[in-house]
């Protein structure tokens, strides 16, 4: 593609290079010049004009776009693109899910130049209809088809998105003597609402004892595909209340604390080959927390080993809770600090 300034009259069939606007008349960058606009130029006062030709084997930049985007969305069901306007389409999700992101693939792909660039929400990302999961961008007028070619080939091992595998949930809340009734209220209905936000349904719930028996009596009752348990007490060890009611119930458990905050006081397990999830006390807000990047990728069926759970460590810094009885940034005290929020 070469750019050039060139008298109005060898203009058409060329790229305008630059949006142009006069009280006669307006044009927009990018526009295919014909004979009419040269004539609209005159009336502008001009007699020359910057413009692009492309060459020989160059896409234009719409042309790249979709060619690219049809490429980024081959063999990832539920991702649509739309058709590309200046050089940008747009690639969307279709049901709720987590979106993965090779980052490498990324990163070789915005390596091709030629304007080519490609921009993604971060990897495992929560998506739902409609969101918008990256962005296509061409920079240029035209690419030359070699480069095009190029991102058609890494275009494949962009994305992977992992739909919602699980439908029903069963809630455990336990309670002390002390604990409100509007406390439990509101704990149900933060729960409930986040597990609609997946498009998962509570099917159960329960209130039990902050006991070990409360809970393993209640665990051997409750239905739905995966079991949760949101505890009065945090859960601050491996044989804490609730996971110790879970392995006297006959299950395991698989990872005991994550590396995000708020959120820290999670464990997760099973029971008979259900998942068992013990919720941290900041689940009980509906600000974004640990458990909703564990809960997410759990219903999604990505894999999430010791490492993965290592990994969320970075970007596990999350924002603070503003009903949170001790933030994160309170100077330490002496005696003990109540951890139930963590």
């Amino acid at each position: 593609m070469k750019f050039r300034t060139v008298p109005i009259e060898e203009s058409p069939g060329a790229i305008l290079a630059h949006s142009l606007k006069s009280e006669a008349g307006r044009l927009k960058k990018g526009k295919r010049l014909d004979h009419h606009d040269v004539e609209a130029l005159r009336r502008m006062g001009m007699t020359e004009v910057t413009v692009a030709r492309l060459d020989a084997d160059d896409h234009d930049e719409d042309t790249a776009a979709d060619l690219i985007a049809e490429a980024l969305i081959a063999g990832v069901p539920g991702l649509r693109r739309t058709p590309a306007v200046t050089g940008r389409s747009n690639l969307h999700a279709d049901i709720t899910g987590v979106l993965a992101i090779r980052a490498q693939s990324v990163i070789q792909f915005n390596e091709i130049g030629g304007g080519i660039t490609l921009a993604t929400l971060p990897d495992l990302a929560r998506v739902h209809p409609g969101a918008m999961v990256a962005t296509l961008k061409i920079v240029t007028y035209g690419v030359p088809a070699q480069s095009v070619d190029r991102a058609r080939t890494l275009a494949g091992d962009v994305f992977a998105l992992w739909p919602v595998m699980i439908q029903t949930a069963g809630l455990i809340i336990t309670r002390h003597p002390s604990t409100p009734d509007a406390s439990i209220t509101k704990s149900r209905r933060v729960i409930h609402d986040r597990l609609s936000g997946l498009g998962l349904a509570l099917k159960d719930n329960c209130v039990v004892p902050h006991t070990v028996t409360g809970i393993r009596k209640a665990l051997a009752h409750i239905s739905g595909e995966i079991i949760l348990i949101l505890t009065a007490s945090a859960t601050s060890d491996l044989h804490d209340t609730a996971p110790l009611a879970v392995l006297r119930a006959g299950g395991c458990i698989d990872h005991f604390g994550i590396p995000v905050d708020p959120g820290n006081l999670l464990f997760h397990g099973s029971l008979a080959d259900r998942p068992v999830i013990g919720l941290p006390g900041c689940a009980r807000s509906p600000a974004l927390n640990g458990a909703d990047w564990f809960l997410e990728r759990l219903v999604c069926g990505v894999p999430i080993t010791c490492r993965d759970i290592a990994a969320m460590g970075v970007g596990g810094l999350l924002k603070e809770i503003p009903s949170r009885p001790f933030p994160r940034d309170r100077l330490s005290g002496t005696g003990s600090v109540d951890t139930a929020s963590k």
